[in-house]
């Protein structure tokens, strides 16, 4: 940052408007089986995404454009030229801060995917709780056989970690108007499900309108606590500084029969196991911040508060 402050966010955003990734190709053609595996996870029964005349659920959208482990190709020279910098100046630990969506049409099996992506902006210097530094938004437009089908706008924030963080110092959740209520439960020591007015079919996380029958109007029921580990894996890698891996990530069913991922706890990592039994706790982790966890229920083994 020799250039100064003014100079150095001069020199980032002199980036904004050159490409992010260009020509980019999915590497699969939109298809059944990953819709199918979306679908399970996100617990999403709506009959629009199977048999004849599926869709892709809309969110999906980011998937068809994903790189994998073998990462994005299309990636531009700019881009990486911005993080290089970005590298240099110490802001070398990056979190995704949020993302924004448009759809123009359903995406169907067999659809093959294009896309290109711009630095849309690159933010001036902030400091936040993980530390400081840039926020770098790119949008990508998504097309089908050269038809534009959606965009996608994500914003990350690449920070020089904040000296004397503590480990308690968890990121913080994206609030924004579609799960504030879900929050404020949670700020309560509520664990609030959404309820569509129009079917009564229950629903977590929350969605601004129902899968089921597509009624935007809704309440909520309190959830009883009780629930089962329908699945989970075990975090070992990458580290971080506010987790202390090997740690156990649960997608919990609860007995209302909606699903949430959030930590399993009383039990060492290795020792938890698909179908045991947890209950709902809320864990404080510093002033500010509150989460829903689940303890392995008695009698299981390894169990013990």
């Amino acid at each position: 940052m020799s250039a100064g402050p003014a100079g150095w966010t001069a020199r980032l955003k002199a980036y904004e408007g050159r490409a992010a990734a260009v020509a980019g190709v999915g590497k699969d053609p939109v298809n059944e089986p990953m819709i199918r595996h979306w679908c399970e996870a996100m617990d999403d029964t709506s009959p629009a995404y199977e048999g004849p005349g599926a869709v892709a659920p809309p969110t999906m959208l980011q998937v068809w454009t994903m790189g994998g482990l073998s990462g994005q190709r299309s990636r531009s020279g700019a881009f990486e030229e911005l993080l290089g910098l970005l590298d240099d100046a110490g802001c070398t630990s990056v979190v995704a801060t949020d993302c924004e969506q448009e759809y123009l049409r359903p995406l169907r099996p067999g659809d093959e995917i294009t896309y290109d992506a711009v630095i849309e902006s690159v933010s001036e210097h902030k400091t936040t709780r993980l530390g400081s530094g840039h926020f770098v938004t790119t949008r990508t437009e998504v097309r089908s056989a050269g038809e534009l089908v959606g965009t996608h706008r994500f914003r990350i924030l690449k920070y020089a970690p904040a000296a004397g963080r503590t480990k308690s110092a968890r990121p913080r959740p994206v609030v924004n108007r579609d799960n504030a209520g879900f929050w404020e439960g949670v700020g309560r020591h509520q664990l609030l499900i959404q309820r569509c007015a129009g079917c009564g079919t229950l629903r977590l996380p929350w969605l601004p309108g129902c899968a089921a029958c597509g009624a935007p109007e809704w309440d909520t029921v309190g959830a009883s606590g009780e629930g089962t580990v329908y699945s989970y894996v075990v975090m070992h890698h990458p580290p971080f500084p506010a987790f202390d891996p090997p740690y156990a990530v649960g997608l919990i069913e609860l007995s209302e029969g909606v699903r949430i991922v959030s930590n399993v706890i009383g039990v060492p990592y290795d020792k938890v196991r698909i179908g045991m039994p947890v209950r709902l706790e809320f864990e404080r982790y510093d002033e500010e911040l509150v989460l829903p966890v689940f303890r392995a229920g008695d009698g299981v083994e390894g169990g013990g508060r």
